[in-house]
């Protein structure tokens, strides 16, 4: 979609810019779209931090940049405005910056606010947002032209997502709320809509007749590093169970939507995740499974008594018609083999009796959606080996975007600016999906409390390297099947 503020100014505040996600992530792509000539002439991106810094200082913090093509050039354009989150006086000066834009364009520029903190600081700065009059500078006729963008966790259960959804909602109107969950950006997320719906092969067998089960793995290589503070009173299912498994889920079961548009699509994701039949807290050891990897206590900033999971693995189903009683194996953890994401569609082995006497494989037709790395799509099928008797192997078909049209992807995040410049809610998640994907997950958590509390259970370990505890291998083979590895 074309960016239709490409050719208007307008500025940008990021709090919290000089952590993780707006050094590597947001900074970067905002300098990848000026590149490609993606941004107006005059634009202004306000870094709001706590740490003692000038504005030259904080452009050479972005080390990884000198001495590229254009750097000078983009950075000039960087600002920086050290400040407390929870002291109204800084925003006075914040907007002091602002209105000396808006008089610079002689008019009212688009702004947007990005909180990228940690989710404790939201509170202090939403607060001092609205004390300080920023979203109505403008007027009314002008209100809508500021934006504010949360960054997951929206909360960390049910009830602090939805005290987080009032408090914006007090202050913004839902067309100017952007809840990031960067997955829904992946091109190969958003290509599955077409996938499924543009190819007349694979709809008609997209359903509990012909499926036999799904497989979602989101796997790290990497540990927690320095995360431990953040990601110890958060643990797997929060960090990345409550957002980006979910959206994967639904793109996988969600019904064709009546038309291309936003609400229409958002809807039938709403459906699918409102549609899980819950697993209340007396199932969880039924349908779950928790693991922490071996020298996870012993990681900075991580009580030594942690039963915060690095590892979770679940069992799941979505009630509606189309996938009524078809499981979904879900698998996701840090310190794995690899660094993958990838969802499979396993199709039920339907060999004809024919090729009973050869051997059918034990696995049939796989249709599996890469989505890192090397995003693309395979599909596994039974073949005859080549030579004079009749023995059947498994053959993968498959192709990577980047191979098929000679380019590389979009980075999400270079995604998500374009659609928060351009308006565009389509990928961004909306209040309901937001409060029926909590109730799910707080329910598993409180089983896990409940759990934990017994003092009968222990939380299972696993090496790193290696794909989680014997648990998570129970939990699917019990049911006669085996996890998928690519």
């Amino acid at each position: 979609m074309e960016n239709k503020y490409s050719n208007k100014p307008f500025v940008m505040v990021i709090f919290g810019a000089t952590g993780d996600l707006a050094h590597h992530k947001l900074i970067p792509a905002l300098f990848s779209l000026f590149k490609q000539g993606k941004l107006p002439k005059k634009f202004i991106i306000v870094g709001f931090a706590r740490r003692e810094m000038s504005q030259f200082e904080y452009r050479e913090s972005f080390e990884q940049f000198y001495g590229k093509e254009h750097w000078d050039e983009f950075s000039s354009h960087l600002y920086y405005l050290r400040g407390d989150f929870s002291n109204i006086e800084y925003y006075h000066e914040l907007l002091d910056i602002l209105n000396g834009f808006d008089k610079e364009t002689k008019i009212f520029t688009p702004k947007f606010l990005y909180l990228a903190t940690p989710p404790q600081n939201y509170n202090d700065i939403l607060d001092n947002i609205e004390k300080s009059n920023l979203p109505i500078q403008g007027g009314e006729e002008n209100k809508k032209k500021v934006r504010v963008v949360v960054e997951k966790p929206f909360g960390k259960d049910l009830k602090t997502a939805g005290d987080l959804e009032k408090r914006l909602s007090h202050i913004f109107e839902e067309e100017q709320i952007f809840r990031v969950d960067h997955y829904l950006a992946k091109e190969t997320v958003q290509n599955m809509i077409t996938f499924r719906f543009a190819n007349g092969i694979f709809e008609p067998v997209w359903n509990k007749n012909y499926i036999d089960h799904v497989q979602i793995t989101f796997s790290e290589k990497q540990g927690i590093g320095t995360r431990g503070k953040f990601f110890d009173g958060v643990g797997i299912l929060r960090d990345v169970g409550q957002n980006h498994i979910m959206q994967l889920i639904a793109a996988v079961a969600m019904d064709q939507p009546k038309s291309f548009e936003k609400e229409a699509i958002r809807d039938e994701r709403f459906k699918v995740i409102d549609s899980l039949r819950p697993i209340k807290p007396a199932e969880v050891s039924k349908f779950t499974v928790r693991g922490q990897y071996e020298g996870y206590l012993n990681e900075a900033d991580v009580d030594k008594k942690s039963n915060t999971g690095t590892f979770n693995a679940l069992k799941l189903f979505v009630d509606t018609d189309r996938f009524k009683g078809v499981p979904f194996y879900v698998r996701a953890g840090k310190h794995m083999p690899s660094s993958t994401v990838y969802i499979s569609i396993v199709f039920i082995q339907t060999c004809h009796i024919l090729f009973k006497e050869f051997g059918c494989p034990e696995i049939g037709n796989v249709l599996t959606i890469k989505i890192q790395p090397d995003e693309g799509i395979s599909m596994r099928v039974i073949a005859k080996k080549p030579g004079d008797k009749v023995t059947l192997g498994n053959v993968n078909m498959k192709f990577t975007y980047e191979e098929e049209f000679g380019e590389k992807l979009r980075n999400a995040y270079e995604k998500i600016l374009l659609d928060i410049f351009s308006g565009d809610q389509l990928l961004f998640n909306r209040t309901d999906e937001l409060h029926s994907s909590w109730e799910f997950i707080t329910k598993i958590l409180k089983g896990w409390e409940i759990q934990s509390a017994s003092g009968k259970w222990k939380m299972p370990k696993y090496k790193k390297e290696t794909w989680g505890p014997k648990e998570s291998f129970d939990l699917i083979e019990n049911d006669g099947r085996k996890w998928l590895d690519y």
